[in-house]
């Protein structure tokens, strides 16, 4: 019972950010920015400030889709960043190329999640079968539970290794539109907010994804009493 609370509450707080998050998101969406720069013109300022080349920028469909790929070294912008004008556009155009930022710098949290991304990438189309398998299968094949717990912990470190990699994009995001002026008195304050409460939705990846590893793990140690 107490395990069906934990994952409950999870599911309540990924809710809840989840609203904060886009409330945010519209709410600082309406706030302009200062000399008119849309998204894609704050990425493509600060890969030139600093000294970033070959990274090409993408608009791809969606809400809050922006991702950086470091295989092809390209920044997709969902449409609504991509062409928009305003500090909520700004911060996540800003994120993005800390990213590629942090590519250029070999920096290393982003290394070892790239690394991860093909064994997890495989592990994540099977484990669910594979766990629901071990567990109806617990008590004449307990190793194919087993199994499943050892590929479930790679999601679980994908996503603790996630949580530094976008902590840290956000803390150059926000030091370079300082510098650089894009955000000042009365903007910079609402992208810090913007960035932060996107960190908490890793945060409560990540921490959802801890709790279900050790439900696992009771499930299996259950079974060897």
């Amino acid at each position: 019972m107490t395990i069906w609370i934990i994952f409950g509450a999870f599911m309540l707080l990924s809710w809840l950010v989840s609203m904060q998050l886009s409330s945010r998101f519209k709410k600082y969406s309406k706030l302009a920015l200062a000399g008119g720069l849309t998204g894609r013109d704050v990425a493509e300022k600060m890969l030139r400030d600093n000294g970033i080349e070959g990274v090409k920028l993408g608009s791809v469909s969606g809400q809050l889709t922006d991702h950086y790929n470091p295989l092809t070294r390209t920044i997709n912008l969902s449409r609504e960043v991509y062409y928009g004008s305003n500090v909520a556009a700004a911060a996540v155009a800003a994120h993005e190329c800390g990213h590629a930022v942090q590519h250029a710098k070999a920096y290393s949290w982003l290394t070892m999640r790239s690394k991860l991304v093909p064994a997890v990438s495989v592990s994540s189309k099977w484990v669910q079968w594979i766990l629901l398998a071990g567990i109806l299968t617990i008590q004449v094949f307990p190793a194919l539970l087993l199994f499943g717990i050892v590929l479930f912990s790679l999601t679980t470190l994908f996503s603790f290794i996630t949580l530094p990699v976008e902590i840290d994009a956000s803390k150059r995001a926000l030091a370079w539109l300082s510098n650089a002026g894009i955000t000042g008195y009365g903007t910079h304050e609402k992208a810090e907010d913007a960035l932060r409460w996107a960190a908490y939705t890793y945060v409560i990846a990540a921490l959802g994804s801890l709790a279900t590893l050790l439900y696992y793990i009771m499930i299996f140690m259950g079974s060897r009493r």
